[in-house]
């Protein structure tokens, strides 16, 4: 591990450097990883670890989407392949990446399997955090880790063929080997992690949750959707409102505050953006503080994921959540930037 120092705090990390691929490899080496499902996480992870050297099956539902899918990923039935039941009795190294839903839907069934010796790994803390709503009792006598990578899978997944990693958070829930650190971490090199930082399960879908209805994607939107409206209520074009409001965020200055730090992409515009940024900062952060504090309330309540919980196993979620995407992508904004993306210069 290594001591970094994040602003007045110092933290213990690891990365490559310090964990290597080799070593994480010998960490595993007699592990069959099984990774459970192919949505979201699944194909990043599994695809990640089978390039980095590692033993992996897939487990998915014959027949579905999904197990498409992974055939075309080069997954082959019967040699690397297989049914949620035969990848739970073959992998030592169980990953569960189903959705949080999906999870509590086939939780009997994969418990069954959790024998002595063996591991399970999560990426996401939610049911074992909120495991009197999702009913998922750990058995006792298992290792149960987590890694969760810092991004969507198609990031995950990207980054690594570009040699770059994500980070990913860890955290042991239960050490009956003794190993599960080192199991944990290993498997975190493996996915291509950048550095592993350690959290609990609990923080993790605290931080996750709240991260998402947020910041990440809810606030995001929101603000977005906010300014573009009132642009256009005062005679903006639908041009004009779009690449001030979403166009120039993403292609130009969020790419200088990854590059960089938020401070050095201030530095890096006109004199004009910065003092208007600087007086208006606080004004949206005095305005959004209680809100955010009232979704870290509902998210540690328990609140989020009783809804989440709740929607998500209603048997026509799916039509439901297929009719709000697209009231969202027929929105302006959005029908605008398919339109200004097609635009754009070809490279």
């Amino acid at each position: 591990m290594s001591e970094v120092k994040f602003g007045e705090m110092k933290e213990n990390v690891v990365t490559r450097k310090a964990f290597t691929l080799s070593k994480a490899r010998e960490t595993l080496k007699d592990e069959v990883i099984a990774v459970l499902g192919y949505g979201v996480q699944g194909p990043a992870q599994a695809l990640n670890l089978k390039d980095s050297g590692f033993n992996v099956i897939v487990g998915q539902r014959e027949g579905s989407a999904s197990w498409d899918k992974a055939m075309v990923d080069g997954w082959e039935p019967g040699v690397n392949l297989f049914s949620l039941e035969k990848a739970c009795e073959k992998g030592t190294f169980l990953c569960y990446l189903l959705s949080d839903a999906g999870q509590i839907a086939v939780w009997p069934t994969v418990k069954k399997y959790l024998t002595k010796g063996k591991t399970l790994c999560f990426s996401h803390g939610f049911a074992v955090t909120y495991r009197q709503q999702t009913g998922m009792v750990l058995p006792d006598h298992v290792d149960v880790v987590l890694v969760a990578p810092k991004g969507s899978g198609r990031s995950v997944r990207k980054l690594f063929l570009q040699n770059k990693g994500i980070n990913a958070s860890y955290a042991v829930e239960q050490d009956v080997s003794g190993n599960a650190q080192q199991k944990a971490l290993a498997y975190g090199v493996g996915v291509g992690s950048g550095y592993l930082f350690e959290t609990t399960f609990k923080k993790e879908v605290y931080s996750d949750l709240t991260g998402e209805r947020g910041v990440l994607m809810g606030a995001l939107a929101g603000i977005i959707e906010a300014q573009y409206e009132v642009l256009r209520e005062n005679g903006h074009s639908p041009s004009e409102a779009f690449n001030e409001t979403v166009e120039e965020l993403t292609q130009s200055l969020v790419p200088l505050v990854a590059e960089n730090g938020m401070d050095w992409m201030y530095s890096n515009c006109s004199t004009t953006a910065q003092r208007g940024a600087l007086d208006w900062l606080p004004r949206f952060k005095k305005a959004t503080v209680p809100v955010f504090k009232s979704l870290y309330k509902s998210v540690a309540s328990g609140e989020e994921a009783a809804r989440v919980i709740m929607e998500n196993s209603a048997p026509d979620y799916k039509k439901r959540l297929d009719k709000e995407l697209q009231a969202m992508g027929e929105r302006e904004v959005w029908q605008v930037g398919r339109a200004v993306r097609k635009l754009r210069p070809e490279t």
